[in-house]
């Protein structure tokens, strides 16, 4: 299984969502909250495309907008 980033930042209600949606579809799951203000290098590559959800190691990506379906599918393939 693999390990699950979710990059985000503080007050940013489409995060909040993405991080409820993993809880209703994936609540056995350990995802790691990435705060992208934290981290130049994430800031200058996530800042307007947060929350994007990535699969380690494998480096897949999926951003947002993405519903319960797209997230089912993505996690059966990372």
């Amino acid at each position: 299984m693999s390990r699950l980033l979710l990059y985000s930042r503080p007050d940013c209600h489409l995060c909040d969502e993405a991080a409820e949606l993993l809880s209703v579809v994936a609540p056995d799951r350990d995802v790691t909250h990435v705060d992208i203000e934290d981290d130049i290098v994430l800031l200058d590559r996530y800042g307007v495309r947060v929350p994007v959800l990535r699969a380690e190691p494998s480096g897949a990506e999926l951003g947002w907008p993405f519903d319960a379906q797209q997230l089912t599918r993505f996690l059966h393939a990372s």
